[in-house]
């Protein structure tokens, strides 16, 4: 590890996930995730009800969106989904993709907004998802099961979510399952790429927006969470070790926690094909909520 640590170049090349598809080149990999997101969106929104930009906090980054099934029970499973984009991309306006499948089995999907950098950084990033995933269990007293997903940057954030001290908030929330997709969970290797210009963080905000670091909190807030580590397999050697190592440690902590390594996917169709009802992590998740 400490080999390419000193290799800058090559740690650039490791947390430059769209350098590592094997299906076309990084700008058009990226150009393609976007445009499949949007196009899974637009769908999502045409076959649910939306409530769109709900306020989550006072500030103008600080919205959500909702998308309710048709269905008349009072006993809902509701998943969160935190986007990707290395902390500075994307917003949840490309982020309703999953519902498509998970609508019509009676899910509610809730794809929450947050200030990317430069206007947000890191703590109040973290800050905002934790705030967001008060609010949404504020607002829908009837969840019967309350679940997490995000990819890349978002799984990240989902996995600050589960590491919160909520005694600092008005509510707990019984997180019932978390998937994280494709993520990071030690930031510091990331401090001296490309990836932290806009977020300028500094060894002090990195070791404390770690998850890697926060296992014992996690441990006392999301004890009976189901948590799915899941990366692709075509994602990059350091990606994977990210995802591995935190597995590792959440297991060896006692924690229950699955490995999935979806195969034949890259960084960006891991999280795409959630928009599929017969793909791999879709399934697992309708089996999670007992709706397979």
């Amino acid at each position: 590890v400490a080999l390419w640590r000193s290799n800058s170049s090559e740690l650039e090349r490791q947390y430059s996930p769209s350098r590592w598809s094997h299906r076309m080149s990084a700008d058009a990999v990226i150009k393609a995730h976007v445009k499949a997101l949007k196009e899974g969106t637009e769908r999502a929104r045409s076959l649910a009800q939306t409530l769109l930009n709900v306020p989550y906090g006072e500030g103008d980054g600080e919205k959500l969106d909702v998308y309710i099934p048709n269905t008349n029970s009072l006993d809902v499973h509701l998943v969160i989904y935190l986007h990707g984009g290395y902390w500075q991309f994307l917003s949840k306006e490309e982020s309703g993709f999953m519902a498509v499948p998970l609508i019509e089995k009676g899910v509610v999907v809730v794809a929450v907004g947050y200030d990317v950098a430069p206007k947000g950084n890191m703590d109040l990033m973290v800050s905002q998802v934790r705030r967001s995933v008060v609010s949404v269990v504020q607002q829908y007293s009837h969840i019967s099961g309350l679940y997490l997903c995000g990819h890349s940057a978002g799984a990240h954030l989902a996995a600050m979510v589960l590491s919160t001290d909520w005694s600092q908030y008005s509510v707990t929330p019984q997180i019932k399952g978390a998937f994280l997709v494709s993520g990071i969970y030690d930031i510091q290797p990331i401090l001296s790429t490309y990836v932290n210009e806009p977020l300028k963080m500094t060894e002090e905000v990195a070791m404390r927006n770690s998850p890697s670091r926060l296992i014992p909190q996690l441990k006392l807030s999301s004890s009976s969470c189901h948590i799915v580590v899941a990366v692709a397999q075509n994602d990059s050697t350091e990606f994977r070790r990210q995802s591995e190592d935190y597995f590792k440690t959440l297991e060896a902590s006692g924690l229950n926690v699955t490995m999935e390594d979806v195969e034949n996917t890259d960084h960006f169709s891991v999280i795409e094909l959630l928009v599929d009802g017969e793909y791999h992590l879709t399934k697992l998740l309708l089996k999670m909520m007992g709706k397979s």
